[in-house]
């Protein structure tokens, strides 16, 4: 092998290098090549054999798997490949008559996938005080996608101050309230992009309880009988003022009269 590893971006092709070197004719040439997939390791498949001039593919590979140098070397290539395609390869080359055991060689294939579209999604309670939480996932990836959530303003970006982050691509916001709503985006982002989804959340007031709005009216109208009560009082009190000072001004008058009426009862006697 010359290479120990091999990354390629799925759809792509890869070619996967297996040389070796024989001092004998290659007219028995034989050369096995085996997969053990990054999903089940332990049930490695085998890819394609080349045996005495024949070719033998997997039926699973028929068509997108070959060799490109024999006999003068092992090396194949993977045509549209998969993230299935992943895994530990292994070329082992036999060239009889010799008797030396055969040669081995392994590589690592990594198949790289952009991040597909996550989907968002959001539950709990979205009253005043309440509790919601923000779930992103993305079904396809590979490096597996991180997840980041933030909140989407008009005019810039911040992520709220009581958004706990979970490692899952959920966070929860605790004690909601009016200001808490808005657009909020998840993006799932790898080596070859990122990809956003979004919430829209719009957090209620709770309207007044009935209790609450009977209490309002209830001290509502006991000011204004307090009110009306002050009032009725201002104008009995300024009746009052007016009825004294008209009984005063009659007893000023009558005791003129009384006062005057000696002094001409005197004078027509006289």
């Amino acid at each position: 092998m010359r290479e120990s590893s091999v990354e390629v971006v799925r759809g792509d092709f890869a070619i996967l290098p297996c040389s070796f070197f024989s001092s004998s004719r290659l007219s028995r040439l034989n050369v096995i090549w085996t997969l053990a997939p990054f999903t089940s390791p332990e049930s490695p498949m085998q890819v394609i054999v080349y045996d005495h001039g024949q070719v033998i593919e997997d039926p699973s590979l028929t068509g997108r798997v070959g060799f490109t140098g024999l006999p003068l070397s092992a090396d194949i290539m993977l045509n549209h490949t998969r993230v299935s395609d992943a895994g530990t390869y292994r070329c082992m080359v036999n060239n009889p008559p010799e008797t030396a055991d055969p040669g081995i060689g392994e590589l690592v294939l990594s198949v790289l996938e952009p991040p597909s579209l996550p989907v968002c999604q959001w539950d709990g309670d979205i009253d005043t005080g309440g509790s919601v939480r923000l779930s992103c996932s993305v079904a396809e990836g590979v490096p597996t996608p991180e997840i980041h959530w933030e909140r989407v303003n008009p005019q810039e970006i911040l992520p709220p101050i009581n958004m706990e982050d979970d490692p899952s691509g959920s966070v929860q916001i605790v004690n909601v309230s009016t200001q808490t709503s808005g657009l909020y985006r998840c993006s799932a982002t790898n080596v070859l992009g990122t990809e956003n989804c979004y919430v829209n959340l719009s957090i209620y007031r709770a309207p007044d309880s009935p209790s609450g709005i009977l209490q309002a009216v209830l001290l509502t109208l006991a000011m204004s009988l307090v009110l009306l009560a002050l009032l009725v009082l201002v104008l009995w009190l300024h009746r009052t003022g007016q009825d004294g000072r008209g009984r005063k001004a009659e007893d000023e008058e009558c005791y003129n009269e009384i006062r005057y009426t000696p002094s001409l009862m005197k004078r027509s006697f006289v």
